[in-house]
């Protein structure tokens, strides 16, 4: 008897805690592992890939992406990171989080065709990933960058579509501590001879120059194409030609008709490939949903849920709160990973808040309390309007309990800290229904 065969196989939750090990980083810049083990597995994908990196703006546009191309009846591939309650939500077919089972499928499949070679977590998963889209025969494939762009995993995939949302300053250790550095890292997924993107309206020199060098032809929003407000609707002009009336986006926030058009410049390039009716781009805009950006949740006091976790995601959110009505007050729910500009953060957000209530995060990467009430108070908010706790649901309950209806919270500074309040409000609805 093979004793392998007798051993019980592995479930997901066993997978991510083992595929959490293989490597002694969590993060290892590099394509030369990833791209051996993909070259062993012998993946073939279908289908045009549009890929899409950025500081800020990544999910949205892949979002929007998915729903027009599912709209206009293609069948589509859409791989984001990282999830905010479960792995699934990273590896969607056609609409549809892949299965517990088809995931540990592929886990299989990679881990045994990468004999020895270390891979990290998100290595792992997006060849898992990529094993998936293969199996399902798709029409487009919609891949977010991890980190950066020219080292990131996803990036042994030649993109048809090469998208960089915005630039700004993140993930310094790794991708430098200036746009120009950062851009330069992220204009790698640029391919000769294939449509790059920018939906920077102010791309740095180096982008620029990168996509030159490459041989890749470059639009950037505002002179390639562009979008107008136009009251309760909106209208699109880019290299296909012009969309007229358009609905705005059921993402909440300004900055939304941003990213709308630059997925918009992306439906314009593979027009030839998967045209698009402006039926299928109303509907599409229409019915994005993307959980965690600007969220807001029922009931009252108003919960807006965002992952803002750097200081233009944060300044974007201080701008979005500022427009959304008047509340006698917002109260924050606020933690964020250590390794993140939690000075600039708390600067930007600090005139729109009133009161505090702040946790650690979990893990290594977690920042402390008594670093993240440094940042608060250098940026000016006085020590009383501080609350601290052992964590995210503490903070949320004691926000809850201390906000009147007519009040607002806000839950910001990371996937982690919106994945604990998704988490804490769905504990806190089932202890309500079984009270009933």
């Amino acid at each position: 008897m093979n004793p392998a065969a007798s051993r019980p196989r592995r479930g997901l939750s066993d997978w991510l805690a083992f595929i959490e090990t293989l490597h002694p980083k969590s993060i290892a810049m590099g394509l030369e592992r990833v791209a051996a083990v993909a070259s062993r597995m012998a993946l073939r994908l279908d289908g045009p890939v549009v890929t899409v990196g950025g500081t800020n703006g990544k999910g949205s546009t892949c979002a929007m992406l998915e729903a027009i191309y599912r709209r206009a009846g293609f069948r589509t591939g859409l791989y984001t990171s990282p999830h905010l309650l479960r792995y699934n939500e990273r590896v969607v077919v056609d609409g549809v989080p892949a299965s517990d089972e088809r995931l540990v499928d592929a886990f299989e499949r990679v881990d045994a065709a990468r004999a020895q070679t270390p891979l990290t977590y998100f290595e792992f998963g997006t060849l898992a990933a990529l094993a998936l889209f293969a199996d399902a025969k798709l029409d487009v494939l919609i891949l977010e960058v991890g980190l950066g762009g020219r080292l990131d995993a996803v990036n042994i995939v030649d993109a048809d579509v090469a998208v960089v949302t915005t630039v700004d300053i993140d993930h310094v250790d790794y991708l430098g501590e200036t746009r120009e550095a950062i851009a330069r890292e992220k204009a790698g997924i640029f391919r000769a001879g294939r449509q790059a993107i920018c939906g920077d309206r102010d791309p740095p020199a180096s982008l620029v120059a990168h996509a030159r060098a490459a041989g890749a032809p470059l639009w950037v929003l505002g002179r390639d194409f562009r979008y107008v407000g136009e009251g309760t609707q909106w209208r699109y002009e880019g290299p296909g030609g012009g969309r007229y009336g358009l609905p705005y986006p059921a993402l909440r926030g300004p900055y939304q008709l941003q990213n709308a058009a630059t997925a918009l410049a992306a439906v314009d390039a593979l027009r030839d490939r998967l045209p698009v009716s402006g039926g299928a781009v109303r509907d599409g805009l229409v019915g994005v949903e993307l959980p965690g950006r600007l969220q807001v949740l029922p009931g009252r006091p108003m919960i807006v849920l965002d992952v803002a976790h750097n200081p233009q995601a944060a300044r974007a959110l201080a701008t979005a709160l500022a427009t959304m009505g008047a509340f006698p007050h917002t109260l924050a729910v606020f933690g964020m990973l250590k390794d993140k500009d939690i000075d600039a953060v708390a600067q930007a957000v600090a005139p729109t808040i009133d009161a505090w209530y702040v946790a650690p995060l979990p893990g290594p990467r977690g920042g402390d309390v008594e670093r993240i009430v440094g940042a608060l108070e250098a940026a000016g908010v006085a020590r009383n309007a501080i609350r601290a706790f052992d964590d995210v649901e503490n903070a949320l309950a004691a926000a809850r309990n201390d906000a009147r209806e007519t009040d607002r919270i806000a839950a910001f500074g990371s996937f982690l800290t919106v994945a604990a309040v998704q988490d804490a409000m769905r504990k806190a609805r089932s202890r309500e229904e079984g009270t009933r």
